[in-house]
């Protein structure tokens, strides 16, 4: 038997990639105010065309979901036009790249919204966490509104139409965040699905439903090969919260498997083994994240999810955030670059396209390089 390593290629129904490494999304806030990708989103996305597939920041559907200031969208024909220059860039650099299609939920606040309005969410429970709003300051959450079944079919509509610009912006698929505290997730979890009809606490059946519609809804529109889902079954981030998991997440992915996805992208945690007890669910292929709310993601642990049959692909985030060349770097094994946290949430080149490839580092004189050399760790990051 061939042993398959991150860097061994991977074929899947939905094209062939040159390795085993997928650049996790990552919310970086480098939009414009109407929601338009900067200029240099193009560059940051492109210097990462390495990896086998790469995956947005998450991006909202309409201004409805709007989770934060600077968040990117893919509501108008500005933010297609936009998102074109970043796709092109990546495919011509070698590249391949998913639009993750992230709808906030009860994230939000009318300081961090175009349209200044109160976020909309499946019950009227209120984040734990503070939100970003404009001029890059923080605010305390407001209490989302109920959404009405009018909302849930409104969402469903924004997500279809969104998945189809992201496949006139050159995507190559369309990723739907379920995971990390995001609208999906708040409809399957406990603590912020207290709803009593047919979207509700009710029922196994009930929690998945919107989840279920929207992921038929938008392979309906572009095709169910170009679409991917993450999740992240028992994720407390951002406060949420399932006590028991793997009853929702068994019915979803038994409810969806036939349908022929893309992927799925999966997150796995230490309050319930979702790779373990969900891989037999899941015919398809399965993108592994195994960093998060954790220790980075290093070479080892990515190695060790494939090999022992838990994944297909890998996602990194902190270490691609990092590290552009990161298949370069772990193919010869070199340090990764330190992390910028200062410049994280900035509007900025730096922290964000300034990360040095190794091949750039080479290129610097002999006393430059040493300086440079002496700012990288020998861990990801």
């Amino acid at each position: 038997m061939t042993q398959h390593t991150l860097l061994t290629p991977y074929s899947a129904p939905f094209g062939h990639l040159p390795n085993r490494m997928v650049m996790a999304p990552m919310t970086r806030f480098r939009g414009e105010e109407d929601g338009t990708p900067q200029p240099i989103v193009a560059d940051y996305y492109a210097q990462r065309a390495g990896a086998g597939l790469i995956v947005t920041e998450g991006i909202w559907p309409s201004s409805r979901g709007q989770s934060g200031w600077r968040i990117p969208g893919l509501e108008t024909a500005a933010h297609v036009a936009g998102w074109r220059r970043v796709t092109d860039a990546v495919h011509a650099a070698g590249g391949r790249i998913y639009a993750q299609l992230m709808h906030g939920g009860r994230h939000g606040h009318p300081l961090s919204r175009i349209d200044g309005d109160a976020p909309a969410a499946p019950s009227a429970v209120v984040s734990p966490e503070l939100v970003h709003v404009r001029d890059g300051g923080k605010a305390e959450p407001v209490t989302p509104r109920v959404m009405t079944l009018d909302d849930i079919r409104t969402a469903v509509d924004d997500h279809v139409a969104a998945a189809r610009n992201a496949v006139a912006a050159g995507f190559d698929g369309v990723e739907l965040h379920g995971a990390n505290s995001y609208l999906i997730h708040q409809f399957l979890a406990d603590n912020t699905n207290l709803r009593d009809d047919a979207y509700g606490r009710g029922s196994v059946e009930n929690r998945i439903r919107f989840a279920v519609e929207v992921v038929r809804a938008v392979a309906e529109a572009i095709g169910a090969g170009r679409l991917g889902l993450r999740l992240s079954p028992g994720n407390p981030q951002f406060g949420m919260a399932e006590a028991d998991p793997g009853p929702v997440y068994r019915a979803l992915l038994d409810e969806l498997d036939g349908l022929g996805l893309a992927y799925l992208h999966l997150t796995d945690n230490d309050r319930y083994p979702a790779l373990a007890e969900l891989r037999p669910h899941w015919s398809g292929t399965l993108i592994a994240n195994v960093g998060e709310n954790g220790d980075p993601t290093t070479k080892e642990a990515g190695e060790a999810v494939i090999a022992d049959g838990r994944a297909d692909l890998v996602s990194y985030g902190r270490a691609f955030l990092t590290t552009p060349d990161l298949p370069h770097r772990f193919a010869v094994g070199a340090p990764l670059n330190d992390f910028d946290a200062a410049h994280l949430y900035t509007s900025g080149p730096e922290g964000y396209t300034d990360y040095p490839s190794l091949d750039a580092l080479d290129a610097l004189d002999a006393p430059e390089a040493g300086e440079a050399r002496a700012l990288q760790t020998s861990t990801s990051t």
